[in-house]
């Protein structure tokens, strides 16, 4: 009998053994899995590809099945092993699902770059709407403003815009909706996303400040291979000091993060870029304090250095932007003949003396131009988009001055209707918005990837 409960007790201990470690191999993979979620990824998250919705959906159903399993009495050994089976079938169906989304996608065109615009926001967000209620903006001579309509837009049927977002008046504080404008650059083949940008505590005079946006956008961006480079807005008092230590407060905290966009330059140095919006506001002689070597506050040769883009307007910024020591112009516009920079005949010179002072030619392309939901007064401006004709002769004649970077205005800034990003039919009592018809919400972002290939393919060529 001695001998009985002996060999009885070695197994009771060997089965609680066998169970305890059944138990501690259930807790470190349902940690393991827990590291997947997105509230704990962190820059350069090695699971960033796996951070996507379905695997989302898949852990959080997991966690609930762990619970009822646990809660539930039965046999531990058959829980622990349903919960295995789980656990593998899971990362096995999620890492398919990815890389399945990866084959779908085209690779990125880290040659295009597309400007980007996280000022939006709505009452769930934001607790108010910001910039989908857009004021209207009334005209410098008061005897034309008097004959147009004053006030401001009443989201969400009637918005800042000419067209409606198949997303909705979203907010760009919206994981989800960043999810999606990922989403939907890296499927245009966009390689690099030209982020518009104000220092910390610092907006535009309609929006609310969005630096702290930053980090999710890198984030997210990497997660679709994405880079981002930063579009700097005419703050106040922007100047060579306050840009210098903005560049450093950019470079320094996020610098580091592996989707910070940096070029490669012909010398083969790597810098980041920075676009520069309105640069000729500021006198030549103050950007030269920065940009060029001899200046007082200069950046050149220090950590800090970078490829610094100036916007030009008028044919005389050519000069003016050299004498202050850009790396390199911009045109910005999507309205061909608005101005000297943003009309297509004017790109071939314009190169030429890009080419000739040691610059980049960075033209920017768009779909289209309507401003008219908030400069009623602005119709001459207007420049319909053609179904799509408009915005492949922008890039044709992009393509034709051999550019080593070409910009896009823009995947989102919606009140002048510049916009790629998905847009749908909408019509309210008040306003029957454009649309994209008779092609689909996504025509843009073909049509972009389509540019995107035919680039890639005409460089080649070039560099032959």
């Amino acid at each position: 009998w001695t001998l009985n409960y002996d060999i009885m007790a070695r197994f009771h201990r060997r089965t609680c053994i066998i169970l305890l470690l059944f138990i501690l191999f259930i807790c470190s993979m349902m940690m393991a899995l827990k590291t997947l979620r997105p509230d704990r990824a962190g820059f350069g998250d090695p699971f960033g590809l796996g951070l996507l919705p379905e695997l989302q959906q898949r852990t959080t159903l997991l966690e609930n099945k762990h619970s009822s399993l646990t809660a539930a009495n039965g046999d531990s050994v058959t829980h622990t092993n349903n919960l295995h089976s789980i656990a593998l079938n899971s990362i096995k169906t999620s890492m398919a699902s990815v890389r399945k989304l990866e084959e779908e996608l085209p690779s990125p065109n880290y040659n295009f770059h597309v400007f980007y615009y996280s000022w939006f926001g709505n009452p769930q967000y934001d607790g108010k709407y910001i910039h989908w209620n857009h004021p209207l903006v009334p005209h410098w001579d008061s005897k034309i403003a008097n004959n147009y309509p004053k006030g401001r837009h009443n989201p969400p049927d009637d918005i800042a815009s000419s067209f409606y977002p198949e997303l909705g008046t979203y907010s760009s504080k919206d994981p989800s909706v960043i999810e999606a404008h990922m989403q939907q650059m890296r499927s245009a083949s966009v390689g690099v996303i030209a982020l518009s940008w104000y220092p910390p505590g610092m907006a535009d005079e309609n929006g609310e400040p969005a630096e702290d946006l930053v980090p999710v956008i890198l984030n997210n961006a990497h997660k679709y291979n994405l880079k981002v480079t930063f579009h700097i807005e005419p703050y106040k008092d922007r100047d060579d000091r306050s840009m210098y230590s903005n560049v450093k407060y950019i470079v320094d905290k996020y610098g580091g993060h592996p989707a910070f966009y940096r070029h490669k330059t012909s010398t083969g140095r790597t810098l980041p870029m920075f676009y520069v919006y309105d640069s000729y506001v500021t006198i030549p002689e103050i950007w030269a304090n920065l940009l060029t070597v001899s200046g007082s506050q200069s950046i050149r040769n220090t950590p800090y250095d970078g490829l610094f883009i100036a916007l030009l307007v008028e044919e005389k910024h050519k000069h003016e932007i050299h004498r202050s020591g850009f790396d390199g112009i911009y045109t910005y516009f999507a309205t061909n003949g608005f101005s000297y920079g943003s009309s297509h005949h004017n790109w071939p010179s314009l190169k030429a003396f890009c080419d000739s002072s040691n610059l980049m030619f960075i033209p920017s392309v768009g779909p289209g131009y309507i401003d008219t939901n908030i400069r009623p007064w602005n119709n001459h401006n207007t420049r319909n988009r053609v179904n799509g004709k408009y915005y492949e002769t922008a890039f044709s004649a992009a393509l034709l001055v051999r550019p080593e970077i070409i910009s896009i205005t823009s995947f989102n800034e919606w009140h002048e209707g510049t916009q790629i990003e998905k847009a749908v039919p909408k019509k309210t009592g008040q306003v029957t918005y454009l649309d994209y018809k008779p092609h689909k919400p996504t025509m843009y972002l073909e049509l972009t990837r389509k540019w995107s290939e035919k680039y890639s393919k005409e460089k080649e060529q070039w560099l032959m």
